[in-house]
This record gives C-alpha cells, structure tokens and sequence, in this order.
C-alpha cells in the first residue's frame, strides 16, 4: 500500500484497511478546522467586548403605514385619512441612508360643502338614470412619490444599526374627490364628467420624520416607528367645475401630521465576518 506526497512515497503497512485510513484523515481534517473556527470566534468575541459591533451596509425593502390628520388647506377638504407605501432604501455603514418612496393617500371623510351642489336634490342627493334619488360615493384618493435621505443615531453600542432615525423627504404629491358610481346610475358623471368635480390638486412637497427604527440581532423583526408631517405646495388643476362654474387653479397648501409605522425586510450587501453578542 502506497500513499503519494509531492513526489516522495511513503510505505505503510495492512494496520487499517485503505477506506478507514481516509476517514481517519478527513475526520482529523475536520477537527483542526473546527479548532480554527472556534479560535476565530473567541478572538472575534474579545474584539466586540472591547470595541463593540460595526453597523452595517445593507439595502432595505421597507412596507409602512400611516394615519394622518390633515391641517391647512387640507382640513378644509378632507378629514382623517391614511397611507400605505413602500420605500427602497440604502443603508451605509455610517448609518446614512437614503431611498426612493411612493405612497396612496386614502380616505373617506370630504369636507368639501359646495361638492355637485348643482346636481343635488332637497333630499341631498342625486337623480339616477332611473329617477331614484341616490348618494354618489365620495372618497379621497391620491400618492406622494419621491426621494428620501437621513441618518440613524444609535442608542446601543452592541446594536449599532438600531436607534433614532430622522429623515427628510421631497417629490411630487397629488389628491383629488373620487365619485364613485359603480353601476353608473348617474349620466351626469359620466364620459370624463367627473373631471368638474374632483378637484383634482398637485404640486411639489416636503416631508420629514422622527422616529425609532429597530434591527433585530436574529435579523428577522425589523421596524421603525415615529412621527411624520407633509408639506404640499399644490395647486387646483381643472379649468372649470361645473358646481361652482369656475376654474380651480389656486395655490393651496396641504399639510398631513401623523403617525408612521413600517415593517422592515432587511438585504445585506455582504457577510465579511461573524458578529457575536
């Protein structure tokens, strides 16, 4: 029986058949690696006693909430509403961050008193095609698309992703009144009719946020949670409402202040090393 290394041959004897002698091999293998592992380890965990946890660089797929009370202009149209969006976001190492969000405003409160006051009845509401006096659904409905940047402040030396978050946000924000008429009862809403009462709004806008935002050590529940407000700068775009017969086109401005919530999935650019707690 022969064994071959680097051109040198080694003679051995029938002590061990040739099958046990390469698990003996292999197993003694698998033990100095194992013994280098847990060397590593043990270094790793003096280093993080002494100088903790790095933050890490990792993109973030963030799915949040919120539920708003709107002021200025705003108020006088709308009441209470919500919004759902979903935000992609990139995190560094010195915990900046910075994202692209999109967000739908939802609501069912209107405040807008002269709404179809032309179409209205004594009964407060509306002729249907039949000659029925029915109500026209009213609800809000719009979205808020733009860019986001902030930064993290950790609270926690052995959690260095986690703390205090504050961003500011700018992009384009739209809201308009949604008739709904589902079994289109109402000829007078229809072929784009619509459009003279929607009050149809949009413009630039301004966003910030203060909040918590928490990774796990498990990597598995993730959120951030806090305050936000929204600044529009819009403007009423139709150029005739058939209701009040005149164009909409003043300035307006619509603020949201409420609270947000969002569930995080976290995807890590890279594994560099082990981190232990």
């Amino acid at each position: 029986m022969y064994f071959t290394f680097n051109d040198a041959t080694l003679h051995a004897h029938e002590i061990v058949p040739e099958m046990d002698a390469l698990r003996l091999i292999a197993t003694l293998l698998c033990l100095c690696l194992t013994a280098a592992s847990w060397g590593q380890s043990a270094d790793a965990v003096k280093k993080d006693d002494k100088v903790g946890p790095k933050p890490n660089a990792m993109f973030n797929i963030i799915l949040h909430g919120n539920v708003d009370w709107p002021m200025g202009d705003m108020a006088d149209r709308f009441g209470q509403n919500y919004r759902m969006g979903l935000t992609l976001q990139y995190k560094s190492k010195a915990n900046i961050v910075l994202g692209l969000k999109g967000e739908l405003i939802t609501g069912n409160k209107i405040h807008q008193d002269s709404l179809m006051c032309n179409l209205l009845t004594s009964q407060g509401g509306v002729i249907a095609q039949v000659g029925d006096v029915l109500n026209v659904g009213t609800f809000e409905r719009g979205y808020l698309v733009g860019a986001t940047a902030g930064k993290i402040f950790p609270l926690n030396k052995k959690n260095p992703n986690s703390g205090i978050i504050t961003t500011v946000s700018a992009g384009f924000m739209q809201h308009k009144i949604k008739l709904f008429d589902r079994d289109l009862s109402f000829p007078q809403l229809r072929d784009g009719y619509t459009k003279g009462y929607d009050r149809l709004s949009n413009g630039a806008y301004a966003e910030g946020y203060l909040g918590y935002i928490y990774y796990a050590k498990n990597k598995l529940i993730n959120f951030t949670a806090g305050v936000d407000w929204v600044w529009g700068f819009t403007q009423g775009r139709r150029d005739y409402l058939y209701d009040v017969a005149r164009a909409d086109h003043a300035r307006r401005n619509d603020i949201l202040l409420g609270f947000k919530a969002g569930w995080i999935i976290p995807i890590y650019k890279k594994i560099t090393e082990d981190t232990f707690y």
